[in-house]
């Protein structure tokens, strides 16, 4: 299969701090790959550089064939909003808005009309399973619900590449294991490729292959090569 990331010889120092030190890595279209590591091993550098959050100080990030890591971050910004979803460990959903509202930041960031983002939001946040929770605010719900949250505005806008830094790494293993079983069959369903940072085996169970980091290196890539 065709591989809708492709990253080359990337390196990114913080400080004087080597984070990655020369990294390949090739991402097939439809994918579910785990980035897994020790503390500090460059694995969420990776996974930013990837995504366009992190331009590396060397080596090229292409997406579909197209380099993303030489564009100005307007660009690079469109790009995280129109074909990249992203789930943090917390969630970093605003805690202000209800989870309606949460959900359909994304498609009023893009212009969509706010009728037709809200009943998007509203679709979304019931196949995760929320029915009745669209009006709480992120304190008003668990972390599981709150997680689900996360996951309904990241898969929102229909993304190419759907970015998880610890998506389970804030909750106990019952949630965890619920929260990783609907977004792997929603983005299975959706043909959506993932990218999941995780030191949990238990979450990277649900990946097709796993990317292990040391070092700033990629040390072994279990099952097709990187």
């Amino acid at each position: 299969m065709t591989a809708i990331l492709e990253a080359r010889g990337l390196r990114k120092s913080f400080d004087r701090t080597e984070a990655l030190r020369g990294v390949d890595v090739s991402i097939r279209r439809g994918e579910i790959v785990a980035i897994m590591g020790p503390s500090g091993s460059g694995k969420s550098t990776l996974l930013h550089c990837l995504a366009g959050v992190t331009v590396p100080d060397a080596g090229t990030v292409a997406f579909n064939g197209t380099p993303i890591s030489t564009l100005d971050e307007t660009a690079r910004g469109k790009l995280r909003l129109t074909d990249f979803g992203f789930v943090f460990q917390f969630g970093q959903l605003l805690p202000e808005l209800t989870a309606l509202d949460n959900v359909a930041v994304p498609l009023l960031l893009a212009g969509e009309r706010r009728g037709t983002a809200a009943t998007r939001a509203s679709e979304w946040l019931g196949r995760l399973g929320l029915d009745g929770k669209a009006q709480r605010r992120p304190q008003e719900l668990s972390g599981g619900e709150a997680q689900r949250v996360a996951i309904a505005r990241a898969l929102v806008t229909k993304p190419a590449v759907l970015f998880a830094d610890e998506p389970t790494g804030s909750l106990d293993s019952l949630a965890a294991e619920a929260v990783m079983r609907i977004m792997i069959d929603l983005v299975r369903e959706a043909g959506t490729t993932v990218v999941v940072v995780t030191h949990d085996p238990r979450t990277a169970a649900y990946a097709d292959r796993d990317i292990i980091v040391r070092d700033g290196h990629v040390s072994v890539a279990l099952g097709e090569a990187a």
